[in-house]
C-alpha cells in the first residue's frame, strides 16, 4: 500500500495517471536546498553569526534567489549576497544567470556550495526595495553599518519587523516621520532625560513615555491596523512565530560603525566617506592623495568580526532571518488583476499617443491592453507557461482593440481606418526589465547572464509579435502608422509630458511598485521621454541618439534622487533602488512599433522592409542600456573601474 491506494503488479495505483515513482520524484523536487537538511536544521535557533557554514549559506543564497526572482540583474544579485555575507564573516563567489545561481561560500574553515534554479522569472520592484531594507536591518543588528539607507535605520527596522502589513510604503513613511521628529527633539532621548525618567519611576510617580516609545507605539498601531486587512494565512503564521521568538529593542543608534568592506563595495557612498571609513584618508587633504585600494581584500575569518558590546548588536537566529525572508517571498501583489489591468490600459493608451496616435487609437488600445493584461495576470496565477500566456494575452488584446474600433465605426466610419491602434494594445508585454538588465550585465562583462536575459526578452517579443501578426492576418489589417494630429508644438509638448507621466506610472504599477515609487519613476519618465521626443522633432536628432540622451538623463536623475535621500535632502523612506526608477521610466522608449512592423513584413516575406525595421529597432534598443550604463559609470565608482 502506497498513499492508501491499491497497486497492480507494476506498482502503479489503480486509477492513477502518474506512476508512483514519478509522483515521488515530483514530490521531492525542489528549486533549492531544503531548510530541513540536518546541517541547517540543527542551527536554526542559533545566532546566525555562530551557525555553521551550511546555515549561513542558506540565508545568503536565499536572499540572492529572492532578488533574482524579482527581475534584477546579476550584478545587483551578487552585490546583495555580499552585503549579507560580510557581517557573517563569509566570502561568497556566485555565478548568476537568468534563473539560476551557483554560489560557493567559505568562512575560512569550511566551504559550502549551493545551487538554486528558479522555475520562471518575473518582475517585482517592491521585493527589490524590501530586500535592500532587509540587508540594512541584517547588517545593523549584527553591529555593522547600514549600506543602502544609512539615514533611515528606523525605516529599515520598522519595515522588516512589520513585513506582514499590506502597505509597507505607508508604514515606511510613518517611520520616517517619527525618525525626523525624534531628530528634531533629541532631548527626549538624552541621558539626563533618561535619568529623570528613572528617578520618577523610583519615586512611584506616573512616568510619561519617551518620544521614541511613543513613536514605536504609533508605528505598531499602524501595523496592526494594516495587518487586520491582510488575509494571507502563510504570512500570519510566519509573523506570529517571528514575534513570539524575537523581540528587537525599539531604539537604534543612528551612528553605526563603518566597515571597510561595506564602504568599498557601496556604490552609494562618496569617496571621502569611504576613505574615512577605511582609515585611508590622509591628513594632508590638499592634494587629495589616497593609497591604492587592494583588490579582494580578505578579512580575518578566525576572529569574530562582530562586536557583541556594540550598541546596535542584537543577535539574530537563522530561523528569524528565514522567517522574515518568508514574509518577503509570500507577500501578495500590491494590486488586484483588475487594477493592474487598468494601469496597463492607461499605460498603453499613453504609449499610443506618444507614438503619434489619436483619440480613437487611444480608446481602442485602452480597451485591448486592459483586457489583455487582466487575462495575463489571471493565467500567471495558474502558473502557466510564460510564452503560452504571452501569445494568448496579446491575441485577445489585439482582437479586443480591433473589435472596439469596429464598434466605434458604426457611429464614425473614420475609426475603421485606424489599423495601427492594435499595435499599441499589445505593448503591455514589452519585457523592459530583462532588456535593460541584460544590457547592463553585458556592460559589467557578465556575458552569460546578459545573453540569457536578452534571449528571454527577444523570445517574449517574438511570441507577442507573432500573436499580433496572426490577428492582422485574420481580420485583414494593414498597419501603416498613425495619421498626424495637427496639434501645435506647445500643445504637443504639454500633452507628451502628461501622457509620459501617466504611461510610466502605469508601467510601474504593472511592475508592482508602491505608489510613491510609481510617482517618482513617473516624474523621471515624464522629463526624459518628453525631452527625447522634443529634440527629435525640433532639432532633428536621430531616434537612436535621442533615446541614448533620454536613458542617460534618466540614469542621472535616478542617481541624483538617491543621492538626495542619502544626504538628507529628501526623507529616508523615498530612497528607492535606482533600477526600480530607471527601468519603468525608460521602458516607454522601447520601440514596440518598430519591432512589430519588422515581424509584420517578415510574415509577408517582404524581407527588405522587415530587415529595415528590425535594424531600426535594434539600434534604439541597444541605446537604452548603454545610456543607463554610461550614467552609472559617471555617478558610481563601482561601475567606473573594473575592480
Amino acid at each position: 500500500m502506497i498513499f492508501g491506494k491499491k497497486h497492480d503488479k507494476n506498482g502503479t495505483p489503480h486509477g492513477a495517471a502518474i506512476p508512483a515513482g514519478v509522483d515521488k520524484v515530483t514530490k521531492f523536487h525542489t528549486h533549492s536546498i531544503p531548510l530541513d537538511m540536518e546541517d541547517i536544521e540543527r542551527d536554526l535557533d542559533k545566532p546566525v553569526v555562530e551557525a555553521g557554514i551550511a546555515a549561513k549559506t542558506s540565508v545568503i543564497v536565499r536572499v540572492g534567489m529572492l532578488d533574482l526572482a524579482a527581475g534584477t540583474g546579476s550584478y545587483r544579485v551578487r552585490q546583495m549576497m555580499h552585503r549579507i555575507a560580510y557581517p557573517l564573516g563569509v566570502h561568497v563567489r556566485a555565478d548568476v544567470n537568468l534563473t539560476d545561481i551557483e554560489a560557493s561560500c567559505t568562512d575560512g574553515k569550511n566551504r559550502n556550495t549551493e545551487v538554486v534554479d528558479l522555475p520562471t522569472t518575473g518582475v517585482n520592484t517592491e521585493r527589490i526595495w524590501l530586500l535592500e531594507h532587509f540587508a540594512d536591518w541584517f547588517s545593523v543588528n549584527l553591529g555593522h553599518s547600514a549600506v543602502y539607507h544609512s539615514r533611515g535605520l528606523k525605516v529599515s527596522d520598522t519595515l522588516v519587523e512589520h513585513l506582514d502589513v499590506r502597505d509597507a510604503s505607508q508604514l515606511s513613511a510613518e517611520a520616517s516621520k517619527e525618525e525626523r521628529r525624534a531628530a528634531k527633539h533629541p532631548e527626549a532621548n538624552s541621558p539626563a532625560n533618561a535619568n529623570a525618567q528613572d528617578g520618577m519611576a523610583d519615586a512611584d510617580l506616573p512616568m510619561q513615555p519617551t518620544s521614541a516609545s511613543t513613536a514605536q507605539e504609533r508605528l505598531d498601531e499602524i501595523a496592526r491596523q494594516q495587518r487586520q486587512d491582510s488575509t494571507d494565512p502563510i504570512a500570519e503564521q510566519i509573523n506570529a512565530h517571528a514575534h513570539d521568538s524575537h523581540n528587537t529593542p525599539d531604539d537604534r543608534n543612528p551612528h553605526a560603525s563603518h566597515d571597510p568592506q561595506h564602504a568599498e563595495n557601496s556604490g552609494d557612498n562618496d569617496p571621502i566617506s569611504r576613505a574615512a571609513a577605511t582609515g585611508s584618508l590622509k591628513h594632508d587633504t590638499k592634494r587629495g592623495i589616497k593609497p591604492p585600494r587592494e583588490y579582494a581584500k580578505h578579512f580575518e575569518h578566525h576572529t569574530n568580526p562582530i562586536n557583541p558590546a556594540h550598541p546596535d548588536f542584537h543577535p539574530i537566529t537563522v530561523r528569524q532571518a528565514h522567517e522574515r525572508l518568508d514574509l518577503i517571498e509570500h507577500r501578495k501583489p500590491l494590486y488586484s488583476p483588475e487594477f493592474a489591468g487598468f494601469a496597463s490600459a492607461i499605460a498603453c493608451a499613453s504609449f499610443v499617443f506618444l507614438l503619434g496616435g489619436g483619440l480613437y487609437d487611444m480608446i481602442a488600445a485602452f480597451v485591448g491592453a486592459g483586457i489583455g493584461h487582466w487575462l495575463r495576470r489571471k493565467l500567471f496565477a495558474k502558473h502557466l507557461n510564460q510564452f503560452f500566456v504571452t501569445f494568448v494575452a496579446v491575441f485577445v488584446a489585439a482582437l479586443a482593440c480591433t473589435g472596439t474600433l469596429r464598434l466605434i465605426g458604426f457611429y464614425d466610419p473614420i475609426a475603421l481606418a485606424h489599423d495601427t491602434a492594435y499595435i499599441g494594445a499589445m505593448l503591455f508585454v514589452i519585457p523592459g526589465f530583462p532588456l535593460i538588465t541584460g544590457g547592463l550585465d553585458i556592460a559589467k562583462i557578465d556575458f552569460p547572464s546578459g545573453i540569457q536575459r536578452l534571449t528571454y526578452a527577444l523570445s517574449i517579443i517574438l511570441m507577442a509579435t507573432l500573436a499580433g501578426w496572426a490577428v492582422a492576418r485574420i481580420v485583414f489589417l494593414n498597419p501603416q502608422g498613425f495619421e498626424p494630429q495637427g496639434l501645435s508644438t506647445a500643445v504637443t509638448g504639454v500633452l507628451r509630458f502628461i501622457f509620459a507621466f501617466i504611461g510610466v506610472w502605469g508601467f510601474s504599477v504593472m511592475f508592482n511598485s508602491p505608489q510613491r515609487m510609481c510617482l517618482v519613476a513617473a516624474s523621471i519618465g515624464a522629463i526624459t521621454d518628453t525631452l527625447r521626443l522634443e529634440i527629435q522633432d525640433l532639432l532633428s536628432v536621430p531616434p537612436e541618439a535621442a533615446t541614448f540622451i533620454g536613458a542617460f538623463l534618466a540614469g542621472l536623475l535616478a542617481a541624483g534622487w538617491r543621492s538626495s535621500v542619502r544626504h538628507g535632502w529628501l526623507p529616508p523612506h523615498l530612497g528607492y533602488p535606482r533600477i526600480c526608477l530607471t527601468v519603468p521610466s525608460i521602458v516607454i522608449m522601447v520601440p514596440g512599433m518598430y519591432m512589430y512592423r519588422a515581424m509584420f513584413y517578415l510574415g509577408q516575406f517582404d524581407t527588405q522592409n522587415a530587415l529595415d525595421w528590425a535594424f531600426r529597432a535594434f539600434m534604439v534598443i541597444i541605446c537604452l542600456p548603454v545610456g543607463l550604463a554610461m550614467a552609472r559609470v559617471v555617478t558610481d565608482r563601482s561601475w567606473r573601474y573594473d575592480i
